[in-house]
């Protein structure tokens, strides 16, 4: 599975006019990969990975397409019992935010050969002591007819 990431966008520091500093590159660059070691363990299976990067807090949230969890036990317990996605999942359209250098938000549409949906994905990140985390995600898929 090849995770893409279109490097196109956020691809320059833009200062705000509140002295915000969107889209740092180095932070853009750290996002990215953390999202597509998210993504590739997804596609694997690999629940440790994907338990590892979810915040590990109660107040951390993932809404799904059919599922809710709230707090990183019940993402945990959830994971384990559903590990991974159908085969050729496919993402297009990622876009990360980078809000200074410790929170971004990615956002993409996934899809399956086949399969006649749209799948919209969107993570909140937070640099924490551990590294990136994903504090709040939610999942949810349209029908393409």
């Amino acid at each position: 599975m090849t995770v893409e990431v279109d490097a196109a966008v956020g691809n320059g520091a833009v200062q705000e006019g509140d002295g915000a500093v969107l889209d740092r590159p180095h932070v853009v660059a750290e996002v990215r990969t953390a999202f597509a070691r998210y993504e590739q363990a997804l596609v694997d299976g690999d629940v440790a990975v994907l338990t590892e990067l979810f915040w590990d807090d109660p107040r951390c949230v993932r809404y799904g397409v059919a599922d809710r969890q709230y707090g990183a036990n019940e993402i945990a317990v959830w994971r384990r019992a559903h590990p991974s996605v159908p085969p050729g999942r496919q993402l297009t359209g990622t876009v990360v935010v980078a809000v200074d250098d410790r929170a971004a938000v990615v956002s993409t549409l996934f899809g399956y050969p086949g399969l006649p949906v749209e799948g919209r994905q969107t993570q909140t990140w937070v640099r924490l002591a551990q590294g990136w985390r994903i504090v709040a995600a939610h999942v949810s898929e349209i029908p393409l007819d």
